[in-house]
């Protein structure tokens, strides 16, 4: 028998990176946590670079006019080794972290997401302006040494992360003036880009303007990935349990973002604490949830931050409900720890606990994006997302994650627009047969079944429109394991073929108004019509696939599709008006456009629709365009306003760079 018969290849790699920024792991007592050895999934054509499937590390250093010698993982002296050891000063090193540490993020995103990540398609335009083609991406591209500057980001454009290095400009215990600080050595840093590039790939339109939320959500949800992706290491957890005593709500390093960063561009701390702050005396005072507080925060970091402390003291009340058992029996029904350090035991107890509690969270947050409506996403809408994918995840909510998260944000101010009641019950997005009620149409199940010409495909019926010419939905489910340019060149067809049984097939129609689509020739002026019929244009911007094993056992299937119009926005009220009221006026070129439309969620084997999630108002609602309007307008003299940085000497097509400038 052949030997090379009984080698299988290995599921997963081991790389050596930095648990905590480099300035904290060479703190005397940091030692022992100062590295980890994490692993990713196994790439056996991985090149030099690293190149691979989803990342390609290209490590140019313009204002060094240097090209660093790219790691080769593959070699056998670094398999060895599992990975190379961690080092300031090795760039081979830093290309090693960058890809350890995104690879990672992507697999929490195809864990929660049931499909492979794709990157945001490269997108070409006329000399206009307007859409020419798209093409599929497959790498994302990583500069470790991009900038020397003070800054690390995504970049839409690029389809790449960008890491900064600077000087430290102070000196104080934790820093000496003018060493170097590479942005790229932080597992925070990293896990936040990589997540503006991840999310970019689901929701393209999460980055137009249309409300304070937009941008703030783009900050917040990259900060609750690289927060909670941390607690995935049990070293580092283990080790703050046993200092904090089990309490995760007082100071620690779990609470903290990119804390070297913070420390070394002058601030007290880390770059974000979401527990709390240091005063001007230096004393550390914990947050406590304020109500109000959001009404007055503009900035997309501040903004965004008030999210995550929603969601980390979701967390903060499941775990202390979950370990409250741990504590009475350490402390004999007391609840009250005795003076000293923490039984190792109870340690490890409370750490398990601590990250399936943030495992389960953090889940709960990717999951959730497929449940958003397509652009203008708030706040609000967020919340909802997360109660109504968990509850179609894990309808019973033993620990009552869905409670903690309703109850905290709640405490934070975050409600959704024109609810009546803060229930989990309420804050669930309608099924199709609710949405239509909504609206006055009424269909049973037999007239829904007759809405699709059904044939059959291994265990999943199909949209087949008779038209003739017409394309076929493929609903073959993908896997982890698929061709990602065929998965991608499948959603674009299957987004081909929705777009033609909404607009052809006659009785397909009638569901329309259900989901918040104007397709009638009453719709304003402005709204972008066919050339054919002079009807409003609908767009299907994806049709995906997202597979995943719910709780008990079973496998859930969807089909996430997404419909938006578009129509032509203008900042003088008086002119929308005028041309909406009259056809004889010209139509001159818009200021910008609005968008609205709704995500559907698709049951394949029962041809249900599960969910309706619809924009906050339809493409007709000129209150909805107002407040676009006003929101635009108020921000254009905001210079925080990333949107129109453009006006700041830098592109407007690059709101990352601008927001995290400087941090």
């Amino acid at each position: 028998m052949a030997t090379d018969t009984l080698i299988t290849d290995p599921t997963q790699r081991k790389l050596r990176i930095f648990a905590l920024d480099p300035s904290l792991a060479a703190q005397f007592g940091m030692e022992s946590i100062a590295e980890l050895t994490i692993r990713v999934p196994w790439e056996p054509d991985l090149k030099a670079g690293p190149v691979g499937e989803y990342i390609e590390v290209v490590d140019v250093d313009p204002a060094s006019s240097a090209f660093y010698k790219p790691v080769d993982l593959n070699d056998p002296r670094v398999l060895a080794q599992d990975g190379l050891a961690p080092s300031e000063t090795n760039p081979q090193f830093h290309q090693q972290m960058a890809y350890a540490v995104a690879m990672s993020s992507i697999v929490h995103f195809e864990q929660a997401l049931g499909r492979r990540a794709l990157w945001a398609a490269h997108r070409e335009s006329n000399p206009d302006g307007s859409f020419k083609s798209e093409r599929f991406v497959r790498r994302l591209r990583i500069y470790p040494h991009a900038l020397r500057d003070q800054n690390a980001y995504y970049s839409p454009q690029k389809k790449a992360l960008l890491f900064g290095y600077f000087p430290t400009g102070v000196t104080d215990e934790n820093n000496t003036k003018d060493t170097l600080v590479f942005t790229t050595l932080s597992h925070d840093i990293i896990a936040h880009e990589t997540t503006h590039a991840l999310l970019d790939g689901v929701h393209p339109r999460f980055n137009l303007p249309f409300n304070r939320d937009v941008l703030a959500f783009h900050e917040a949800f990259a900060d609750i990935v690289a927060l909670f992706q941390r607690f995935s290491y049990p070293g580092v957890l283990r080790h703050q349990i046993a200092k904090t005593r089990g309490n995760l709500a007082e100071e620690n390093l779990m609470g903290q973002l990119a804390q070297q960063f913070g420390q070394a561009s002058g601030r007290r701390g880390a770059l974000r604490d979401f527990l709390g702050s240091k005063s001007k005396a230096g004393k550390w005072e914990p947050k406590a949830p304020n109500v109000r507080e959001i009404s007055t925060l503009k900035e997309p970091h501040a903004r965004g931050a008030v999210l995550v402390a929603a969601i980390f003291g979701a967390f903060l009340k499941v775990y202390r409900s979950r370990t409250a058992d741990l504590f009475r029996i350490a402390t004999e029904g007391t609840g009250v720890l005795r003076a000293g350090d923490i039984h190792p035991d109870l340690s490890n107890r409370l750490a398990d606990e601590a990250s399936k509690t943030a495992q389960y969270v953090l889940q709960m947050c990717i999951r959730a994006l497929d449940y958003c409506p397509p652009v203008g996403i708030t706040f609000g809408d967020y919340l909802r997302a997360i109660v109504t994918a968990d509850y179609d995840f894990n309808p019973d909510d033993v620990y009552g994650y869905r409670l903690a998260i309703v109850e905290s944000f709640r405490q934070w101010g975050i409600n959704p627009e024109g609810m009546r009641s803060m229930s989990v019950e309420a804050l669930l997005w309608p099924n199709g047969y609710s949405a239509m009620e909504e609206v006055g149409v009424h269909m049973g199940q037999q007239d829904m079944d007759s809405l699709f010409n059904e044939a059959q495909q291994g265990d999943y019926r199909l949209f087949k429109p008779t038209r003739e010419g017409q394309r076929e939905l493929k609903l073959k489910p993908w896997n982890l394991e698929g061709d990602r340019a065929k998965i991608w060149r499948d959603a674009d067809d299957n987004a081909a073929a929705m777009w033609g049984w909404l607009t052809k097939q006659g009785k397909g129609l009638d569901l329309l108004p259900a989901f918040g689509i104007d397709y009638t020739h009453d719709a304003p002026r402005t709204v972008y019509r066919s050339e054919s019929d002079n009807l409003p244009s609908i767009e299907v911007h994806s049709v995906r696939w997202s597979t995943r094993r719910g709780v008990r056992g079973g496998t859930a299937t969807d089909l996430v599709v997404e419909i938006m119009q578009r129509r032509r926005g203008y900042f003088d009220k008086a002119v929308q008006e005028k041309i909406d009221a009259s056809p004889a006026v010209n139509m001159p070129k818009e200021d910008f456009k609005y968008r609205a439309g709704c995500t559907l969620l698709i049951d394949p084997q029962k041809m249900e629709i599960r969910r309706v999630i619809k924009t906050s108002g339809t493409i007709s609602d000129n209150d909805q365009l107002e407040r676009v309007r006003s929101f635009l307008v108020e921000g254009e003299s905001d210079p925080e306003n990333a949107f129109w940085s453009g006006r700041h000497g830098m592109s407007a097509e690059e709101p990352f760079a601008f927001l995290h400038k400087h941090g």
